[in-house]
């Protein structure tokens, strides 16, 4: 396991995170979406998790809460497990090195159908050659899906299956993508909540957090705008938001 990484500190400096050097890297979404999640005691899977940083920022935040996480490249893997240990999780916290979209690799893992009582991810954004992705590889699987792989669509079907009925999921994606995401959760998650987030108030939203429940029937609500910045600076609630002392509430 040799690549350069660095240590990086968000929530105020409470989180610490070992993360590669060049590729992709933890920042403002992975954040929005710790924040996003309501689910205090119980098992929070993070899929495609990454170095952790959701799920462990979650966790930091409601010690009641057992975190999976679940994520497939070995060194990726490989330094979530060291940010587990870093930041004294040990405890109830454990790294999956599976495949999300492979059931069996899951159950192999011991990830049977409703494991989690809720599940957090985000998933890449793009289709098999709907856009150009980085040369790093790493950067490229965060944010595209597999040729084959079945897309968004088969994402969301293996994170409906890891949810118990009842069970609750959030993610963050490209506002862009808005009827693809809702597409996916057909027939998975209902009452959904969609946040949309707007770089700035006179800017179009660029991101979506959205929250549902498994299994329920409940219509579709899209909650009001959450603005990042005024002027150059990051609002006071997304500031606070960084520093892990504030939440964001389903409305």
């Amino acid at each position: 396991m040799s690549e350069e990484t660095i240590e990086d500190a968000i929530l105020g400096g409470r989180l610490r995170l070992r993360q590669p050097a060049r590729g992709h890297r933890a920042g403002t979404d992975a954040v929005l979406l710790a924040a996003a999640i309501g689910l205090t005691e119980g098992v929070l899977v993070d899929a495609g998790a990454g170095v952790g940083a959701v799920g462990l920022a979650a966790a930091l935040r409601s010690p009641a809460l057992r975190l999976t996480l679940i994520e497939r490249d070995p060194l990726t893997a490989h330094l979530a497990r060291s940010n587990v240990a870093l930041n004294g999780l040990e405890a109830r916290a454990q790294v999956v090195e599976a495949d999300l979209m492979q059931a069996s690799a899951r159950r192999a893992a011991g990830l049977g159908d409703g494991f989690a009582d809720m599940v957090a991810t985000n998933p890449p954004w793009l289709a098999p050659g709907q856009a150009r992705v980085s040369p790093n590889p790493r950067r490229a699987a965060a944010h595209a899906h597999e040729e084959g792989g079945g897309g968004l669509e088969a994402w969301m079907r293996a994170v409906a299956a890891l949810t118990r009925p009842g069970g609750r999921m959030a993610l963050i994606h490209r506002a862009d993508h808005l009827g693809e995401v809702s597409g996916a959760c057909q027939g998975r998650f209902g009452a959904l909540s969609v946040l949309p987030i707007h770089p700035r108030a006179s800017e179009d939203a660029h991101r979506i957090i959205v929250r549902g429940i498994k299994g329920s029937r409940a219509p579709l609500r899209i909650l009001p705008g959450l603005m990042l910045h005024e002027g150059s600076r990051f609002t006071p609630l997304v500031e606070a938001l960084h520093r892990g002392e504030a939440v964001l509430g389903e409305g």
